[in-house]
Formats: structure tokens, sequence, C-alpha cells
């Protein structure tokens, strides 16, 4: 497949959930290959951050505060960046949380109704919002966040599996739609495994109002997290989905025990939960 070398250098790209991790990393290695940005982010600290980088790089940028579970203020976003840039030509939905984790049954419905407002409906509301500015550039692209947990399941993570796995089929419908269209936009669904972001931990205020005991076992779950499988930069997950981007893929897994996983998942469909929970039985027995 061939790579695309300009497709980035003097394009509009929207970000959601710029302000740290893979969202941040996006922005920084998209203004690396030329691209013009519009970021958003619910951190107006970590926002800040992140454009105070882009234009100390050189960078075009328009920082917005934003709640992707808010359609509306997504759209205004939408029509804001069309009006400052011009156009809009790729969109990267990436926001995403995780509030901890869980068996179902001691989750907050509170707690699993964000996890699908922000991971699903957020990516919902920007492809809505921006795919006809996407269109209208004649280079398109939409390029959704999902996750290892959109193709393989674990327990303690119904909702955001619930959320990643529904992210996938969305794309995957919005990507058959524009081909049926024959419309100029590439779809992309990303599927990153074993990245080291704050996910996690930066939700774990989220918790303030569980029980001690509650608490405890969730910030000791996040602990073994990221001690025993969040291991690849960011930066370098960056390069992964745009040399992706660039050559034109519409699927990107992200580390090389996510494709593994793939494969496995997809070679024993019934027989890998049995696997995954002795897994994660001895992960967190360790």
């Amino acid at each position: 497949m061939t790579r695309r070398a300009d497709r980035f250098a003097n394009r509009v790209a929207a970000i959601t959930g710029a302000g740290s991790g893979i969202g941040r990393a996006l922005a920084l290695e998209l203004a690396a290959r030329g691209a013009r940005l519009a970021i958003s982010d619910l951190s107006e600290s970590g926002l800040a951050e992140t454009a105070a980088l882009l234009r100390a790089a050189g960078a075009e940028v328009e920082p917005t505060v934003l709640d992707v579970a808010d359609p509306a203020a997504l759209q205004a976003w939408a029509e804001a960046t069309e009006a400052r840039f011009g156009a809009v030509h790729q969109l990267y939905n990436n926001a995403g949380i995780s509030l901890g984790s869980g068996p179902l049954m001691e989750m907050r419905q509170g707690a699993f109704e964000r996890i699908l407002e922000v991971n699903l409906w957020g990516v919902i509301h920007g492809t809505r919002a921006f795919l006809p500015r996407l269109i209208a550039s004649g280079d398109g692209a939409l390029v959704n966040i999902s996750s290892l947990n959109g193709l393989m399941a674990q327990g303690g993570l119904s909702a955001y599996c619930a959320s990643k796995f529904a992210v996938r089929g969305f794309t995957e419908a919005i990507r058959i739609e524009m081909l049926m269209a024959r419309a100029p936009v590439q779809v992309v669904v990303v599927h990153p495994g074993g990245v080291a972001t704050n996910i996690a931990r930066a939700n774990l205020a989220e918790l303030r109002d569980l029980r001690p005991e509650d608490r405890a076992r969730a910030e000791a779950s996040v602990a073994v997290y990221e001690r025993k499988l969040l291991k690849m930069p960011p930066e370098t997950a960056a390069r992964v989905i745009l040399e992706g981007v660039a050559r034109g893929r519409s699927r990107i897994v992200v580390t090389r025990m996510a494709v593994w996983l793939d494969r496995f998942v997809r070679l024993f469909p019934e027989r890998y939960p049995t696997r995954v929970a002795a897994e994660q039985t001895k992960l967190f027995s360790d």
C-alpha cells in the first residue's frame, strides 16, 4: 500500500481529548507533519499545555474547552473550526474516559452512563458535526479511536467495552456509507492496546463518592494496569496511527500484543473469555 507523503501538510485537523495522552501526541505529530490544528479537551489546563507545546513548535492551533457529550457544543466547535480555517479535512475522535473498573453490579449507574456519553456519544456527536465538512473538503479523514477493548472484552470493564465495541461498529457502518456514496472520506477505526496514557488515573477523581474499600480497589486496579500492561509511549502510538492513515488503512491495531490478541479472539471467539478470565485472575493475584 502506497504511503501518501502529502496526507497531512496544510490539512486542517480537529482532535478531541487533546489535553493529554494519545490526543496530545497526535496533535504534536500532526503539527510536525505540517497540519493546522483545532484541538479540544474538557481539561482547560491540559488543553492549554498542549496548545503551548504546539505554538512552541511553530504550529497554527486553535484550542477550545469542550465536553464531547454535549452535541450542541460539538456542532458549534465544528462551525467555528470551519470559520477559523476555511475547511476541515480530518477529525480525530479521541476523547475517552474509563472511570475505574469493577463488576457490573458494583458499578454506579451514573458512571456507566457517563462512559457511554463520552466514549460513544462523543464519537457520534463529533462525526455528525464534522462529516459534512470532511466530505466538502474533497480529501477527508474520519479517525475514531476505539480500543483493544473494542476487539476483546475484559471483566470489570463492561461499560468501557460496551462503548468501544460500539465505536467499532459505528465507524465500520459509516465507512460502508461513505463507500456507497463514493464520498471522498477515508474512515478509520483505531484499536490501541497497552498505551501508557493516564486515562484511568485521570478519572479517579470521579470516584470520590465510592465507599473507601471500593475506591481502594479501583486505585489498586489502575496501579496494576499501569505497571504491567501500559507500555507503549503515546508518541509511538501517534506515529503508528498517522502512518496507517497515510497508507490509506481503515483499521489500525496499535501494539504487537493487541495485534496478537485480535488474531486470538478471531480464531477462538468462544474460548477466549475463559482464557481472559484466567489471565485477569492471575494478573491481579500476583
